[in-house]
């Protein structure tokens, strides 16, 4: 019987779910999971998800007691949402989950350092290892920086809003365990400023930038893991087949599930340490230019923490309402 492409891309790359929806990482059963500020915002809001939001209010009003203020519970009780539905993703799935620290906090090394820990011990207290975590970053050079400083204390990273080699890099050098450059954000970009409509799969930017890092990483032996993320249609997953590994969202594993076909190999290590490919060398200064250089990565890493701020501005004021409801 022949395989559809979901089978065959797993037979060389490993495919994670970019969901906060547990009924979907069910259904699809993948090794890791990805959460981000607008997934928990946009999982928090289903009705069957309800109960995780409520115990996680609850419990922060438990350990604060009846005398601190809704705006103290609701600070707690944000802190450990993302860890509360990472822990119910943990119970279905055999990897890791990715757990965003803040996005305000993506230009503060310090405090996402400490954010970082805080969230790995908030796992560790209902007896997780970290072996099971990525403390997800935006990829500034503060968030590499802090990175840096965890991956040293066996505190797993997973890099993400990466746009340009030059992030990609410095992730490298870091020693940062796995980047999440973003496919399909670049797309939108290049067919903002292009005015194009589409681009063939191959010629996708999204596609081209991961496939240069992919390459890159290859020649020069980097650990570092590449997992493409944010797509836009099965067409740019299957041009990276081969990457290290994919976060793709449950409509796009629907689709790969229910289309037959050939599915060859993209991504090759062997391949890669074939290319001509001249080595870089990134500190504070090299990374600052080659971004301010890059029109589509300073854009898109903006808007991206942007983003993401407006998601966890919203989630505070669903946790708040959500309080006011429950106590009445």
């Amino acid at each position: 019987m022949a395989k559809n492409l979901l089978e065959q891309l797993r037979e060389m790359t490993v495919v994670v779910a970019d969901t906060g929806d547990l009924q979907a990482i069910e259904t699809y059963k993948p090794r890791d999971a990805t959460t981000n500020p607008s997934l928990i915002t946009a999982a928090a809001q289903m009705p069957q998800y309800q109960d995780i939001v409520d115990d996680t209010l609850k419990g922060a009003r438990a350990t604060l007691g009846a005398g601190a203020s809704a705006a103290e519970v609701v600070t707690l009780a944000f802190d450990r949402l993302a860890v509360s539905f990472g822990l119910k993703i943990l119970d279905i799935i055999p990897g890791r989950v990715s757990t965003e620290v803040d996005a305000r906090l993506s230009y503060d090394t310090e405090a996402t350092i400490a954010k970082g820990r805080e969230i790995i011990a908030q796992y560790e207290a209902k007896g997780i290892s970290k072996e099971r975590i990525l403390i997800k970053i935006a990829s500034t050079w503060e968030g590499i920086k802090a990175a840096e400083v965890l991956e040293k204390e066996g505190i797993h990273c997973n890099l993400t809003l990466l746009f340009g080699l030059h992030q990609a890099i410095a992730c490298a050098e870091a020693g940062i365990t796995l980047i999440s450059p973003f496919v399909g954000r670049i797309l939108d970009w290049y067919k903002k400023d292009t005015g194009r409509d589409s681009y063939p799969p191959a010629e996708d930017p999204g596609v081209v930038s991961v496939t240069t890092v992919y390459n890159y990483y290859k020649k020069f032996g980097y650990k570092t893991e590449v997992m493409g993320a944010s797509f836009r249609n099965i067409g740019e997953i299957t041009e990276l087949a081969g990457c290290d590994l994919l976060t793709i969202s449950p409509s796009l594993l629907g689709e790969l599930q229910s289309t037959e076909g050939d599915l060859p190999r993209k991504l090759d290590p062997a391949k890669a340490a074939e290319q001509a490919i001249e080595k870089i060398t990134i500190d504070k200064a090299t990374f600052e230019s080659m971004h301010a250089d890059n029109r589509m990565a300073t854009d898109k890493l903006s808007e991206g923490i942007d983003g993401f701020t407006k998601a966890l501005e919203t989630l505070e004021k669903l946790l708040a309402e959500r309080l006011a409801s429950l106590e009445g």
